[in-house]
């Protein structure tokens, strides 16, 4: 009795929240598992030409106390923070206090030389090459329960004797740029990032309650708990006792996001030469504009310009799109850590501009971005030519690509794989993924089968398929043994475990590796393995490439 009392309370709250509009059933529809008294759920704001026209909140906020979701509770947004870290360091800029093309160096003298060559403006469009720390933490043998401090993160930067690529070669997604960038506000303003953004940023947009929460100890009126699922439609508390701040950190509501969106058209608090500085997009030393600005992604949806960005951390998830020609934004924060908010404010904006998009898609999770005219249908057999392992140099990536349940499915780990369709005898949609990504197969000069990912029209990266090497006994017990990275203070131990390779961090077993060709593993945790001969032949050492961390050199003692 006791949930569904609560149940008509939750919906009863969310009708009274901001009036209807005409798709509103259309929108509860895509939150319909969330909409209900015994699971966690988001807030959904819907800001149209400066007004929130729908305010709405799905499912629990706190699962303890039966508290549920509304446009008044705070979250944690995650990355999405990195929009408001961008916003001091273009402040900073703006008042004449720094340059963007200010070096780290310069303002960190404990990093090695290479930062000389780092700029401020590239920590922004994370083009720096400098390794995320979060990836750090996690190849040190931590998770997300252990606790650091920002000296710590500084200690494991400065250390790092080596980049992922040169300074302003590549874009790469990178945490510490935004944590570095935070402590760069705090030396230049003499205020801790916190301090200054309510001084500068929340105070004068009367943004209430929202703040950089660089004190897990700090009581948080209204806030969301964050969780994750633990089996048996059950949920457990996801939360973190971590105090860093720059690469995320905010705890905000939809009704003040609203007021920090209405900052965008309106130049009261912040001027058109802030924003237009915080969506210069970055560029490339080779001359290429990427889609990456400051804390923003500036791209397309569909045929419209978007600015948005995401966010992802323990038991929260959260998007904050904006269409800026149709004065439309749409933000979703959610306090489940299974949520994808990125591709349902995609499908809120299909519901809200579908006079305006291009290639609108069926209104579906499992079919998002493909029309029920592209498909074709393909057998089971002709599914199976596309089957098998793929490598790709230049990411050093390794697929599998493989049929079950008569779908072809892209794998990248246990957890994480994706459906792909069909559009053609050899092109496949990817679907429940948030960019549109087409995945071609074909057979290159050499006679090769490749695989090319094309994510949002982009460049393809093409991958080749191989077969995993088969290694003997002997040979796998050539390859074991104890490793060191400098760089991390951590020893890597590799043993031979039933015909497999085993690693374990810091003596904690952890899970074997997978061959892919000589003196080349993956591993679906902890990324590639190459390992290296010396001058004299003997197995010396390995690197290892895990997502944004890369080129981390290991030492066999």
């Amino acid at each position: 009795m006791k949930r569904q009392i609560l149940l008509l309370i939750i919906i009863s709250i969310s009708i009274c929240s901001f009036g209807q509009i005409k798709e509103s059933q259309a929108i509860d529809s895509i939150f319909s598992d969330w909409n209900k008294a015994d699971v966690p759920g988001c807030a959904l704001g819907i800001i149209k030409d400066g007004a929130l026209i729908y305010s709405k909140g799905y499912g629990l906020a706190n699962m303890e106390y039966d508290i549920p979701n509304s446009g008044s509770a705070v979250f944690r947004i995650g990355s999405t923070s990195k929009q408001f870290t961008a916003a001091c360091i273009v402040l900073l800029a703006e008042q004449g206090k720094l340059s963007l093309d200010n070096n780290l160096k310069s303002l960190f003298p404990d990093f090695p030389s290479y930062a000389e060559k780092i700029t401020i403006r590239q920590l922004l469009n994370h083009t720096s090459g400098i390794r995320d720390y979060l990836m750090i933490s996690y190849l040190k043998g931590l998770n997300d329960d252990d606790y650091y401090t920002d000296g710590d993160v500084m200690n494991w930067l400065t250390n790092q004797s080596d980049l992922n690529f040169n300074p302003g070669k590549e874009f790469l997604y990178s945490n510490s740029g935004y944590w570095l960038l935070g402590q760069i506000v705090k030396k230049v303003s003499g205020k801790n990032m916190a301090d200054f953004a309510h001084e500068e940023i929340f105070g004068p947009l009367a943004m209430n309650n929202t703040h950089f929460h660089n004190d897990h100890t700090q009581i948080v009126k209204n806030r969301a708990s964050g969780y994750v699922p633990s089996g048996n439609d059950d949920y457990k508390i996801s939360m973190t006792t971590l105090d860093m701040i720059g690469d995320g950190g905010i705890f905000t509501t939809i009704n003040d996001i609203k007021k920090w969106d209405d900052s965008y058209y309106n130049s009261n608090v912040l001027s058109k030469k802030f924003w237009d500085m915080m969506t210069q997009q970055g560029i490339l030393n080779s001359g290429e504009v990427i889609d990456y600005a400051s804390g923003l992604f500036i791209d397309e949806y569909k045929g419209l310009k978007t600015i948005r960005h995401g966010g992802a951390f323990v038991g929260f998830r959260a998007e904050l799109l904006r269409f800026p020609e149709q004065r439309l934004s749409i933000a979703i924060f959610a306090n489940r850590g299974d949520a994808n908010p990125s591709r349902m404010a995609n499908q809120v904006a299909d519901l809200l501009l579908k006079e305006h998009l291009t290639n609108v898609g069926v209104e579906n999770q499992d079919q998002k971005d493909v029309r029920k005219d592209e498909f074709v249908h393909l057998k089971t057999n002709e599914l199976e030519n596309f089957s098998g392992h793929y490598w790709n140099n230049t990411s050093s990536l390794a697929r599998r690509v493989y049929v079950k349940n008569d779908t072809l499915r892209y794998f990248r780990s246990e957890t994480n794989e994706s459906k792909l369709v069909p559009i053609s005898k050899n092109e496949f949609k990817m679907i429940n993924v948030q960019a549109d990504v087409l995945v071609k197969f074909e057979v290159n000069e050499q006679g090769e089968n490749t695989m090319s990912f094309i994510a949002n029209g982009g460049k393809p990266s093409i991958s080749i398929e191989y077969m995993p090497k088969v290694y003997t006994k002997d040979e796998l017990l050539q390859l074991s043994g104890r490793y060191y990275s400098s760089e991390l203070d951590v020893y890597y131990s590799l043993k031979p475990e039933d015909d497999l390779l085993m690693l374990y961090i810091n003596d904690s077993k952890k899970s074997s590796l997978s061959p892919i060709m000589k003196n080349l593993f993956s591993n679906d945790d902890y990324g590639i393995f190459q390992f290296n001969n010396d001058d004299e032949g003997r197995l010396s050492s390995f690197r290892l490439a895990a997502g944004r961390v890369k080129n981390l050199n290991f030492e066999k003692k």
